[in-house]
C-alpha cells in the first residue's frame, strides 16, 4: 500500500465490523461505483464534452445497464485508490488495474487484458534501446504498475543506471516534461502509450521495442467480502465478450484486439 500503512489501517479498522455491508450496498441499491483514474485514457478520462468515458468505463456501464443498475463514475487519486477502497467509497477499482504482484491484496475478477509496460522517447532523442537510457532522466506516474516494474529486481540493474527516476501526478504531465527538455523517456502501458501517440503530432515520438515488463488487467475489489459483487459484475463482463461487444469497445479506443484475454471457455460455461 505504498507508504499508507498507517492510513490503510485505520481505514480498515474503521470499516471491519461493515465491511459486508459495504459490499452489499452495491447488490441491494444496485449501484456500482467505479475508482478510475481521470487522467488515463484510453482507458478512462475526461472527453471534451466534459464527460467520463474509456474503455473500462464503457464496459462497465454496459453491465450496469445489462443489469438495470447505476454506474458512479468516481474519479480518485490513484496514489489513494487503497484508502479510498478500503473505506467504502468505491466498490471497486477498474481503470487499467494491474493484477500482477498484488494478486493477494483484492479480490480480482480474472483478467481481460494482456500489457506491456514500455518506454517512450523522441523520436530524435538518440534512444534506440533500453540500454541507451543510461544517464537519462525517466518520468513515470506516481503509484502506477511501470513505477512498481522499474522498481523490481528484474529491472533493477536498468534503474540503476538512470540519472533520475521521478513520479508524475499523470501522463500528461510526463510528455509536457519530455517536451521541455526536463524529462528525456517515459515509462508507461503499451495501451496507454499508443493513445498518447494517437493524440499527439505524428512521429514525434517512438516505442522502444523492448518491454520492461508483461502484466495483466483486471478489477479488484474489496479483499474482504468482495467476492459476491465480484461474481455478479465479472459474469455481466463475459457475456458482453461471448456476444462480441467488449471487441466492439477495443476498436472504439484503438485498443489492439490481441491484447484482450478473456478465456472464451470460461466465457462458455
Amino acid at each position: 500500500m505504498k507508504k499508507r500503512v498507517m492510513a490503510a489501517v485505520i481505514a480498515a479498522a474503521a470499516v471491519t465490523a461493515m465491511t459486508g455491508a459495504v459490499v452489499q450496498a452495491g447488490v441491494e441499491d444496485q449501484t456500482l461505483v467505479v475508482g478510475f483514474d481521470a487522467e488515463y485514457p484510453p482507458f478512462g478520462y475526461m472527453n471534451d464534452d466534459g464527460e467520463y468515458v474509456g474503455f473500462d468505463l464503457d464496459i462497465a456501464q454496459m453491465v450496469c445497464d445489462n443489469l438495470g443498475w447505476e454506474l458512479v463514475k468516481q474519479p480518485i487519486n490513484w496514489d489513494s485508490k487503497d484508502m479510498e477502497l478500503n473505506s467504502g467509497n468505491i466498490d471497486c477499482i477498474w481503470n487499467g488495474f494491474t493484477l500482477n504482484g498484488r494478486e493477494d491484496d483484492y479480490t480480482w475478477t480474472e483478467p481481460y487484458i494482456n500489457n506491456e509496460q514500455v518506454i517512450v522517447v523522441a523520436a530524435d532523442s538518440g534512444i534506440e534501446k533500453l540500454e541507451d537510457l543510461a544517464g537519462k532522466n525517466v518520468v513515470v506516474q506516481a503509484a502506477s504498475a511501470a513505477l512498481d516494474a522499474l522498481n523490481s529486481e528484474d529491472n533493477a540493474d536498468l534503474t540503476a543506471t538512470f540519472a533520475s527516476l521521478t513520479e508524475n501526478p499523470d501522463y500528461n504531465t510526463a510528455f509536457m516534461n519530455i517536451d521541455s527538455g526536463a524529462a528525456d523517456a517515459v515509462a508507461v502501458d503499451i495501451g496507454v502509450a499508443n493513445y498518447q501517440l494517437a493524440q499527439r503530432e505524428e512521429g514525434k515520438y517512438i516505442i522502444l521495442d523492448e518491454p520492461i515488463q508483461s502484466e495483466q488487467y483486471a478489477i479488484g475489489f474489496a479483499k474482504d467480502g468482495g467476492e459476491e459483487l465480484r461474481d455478479i459484475v465479472w459474469a455481466e463482463v463475459l457475456k458482453l465478450n461471448e456476444a462480441g461487444e467488449i471487441e466492439k469497445i477495443a476498436d472504439a479506443y484503438d485498443i489492439d484486439k490481441d491484447m484482450l484475454c478473456i478465456s472464451t471457455e470460461e466465457a462458455a460455461e
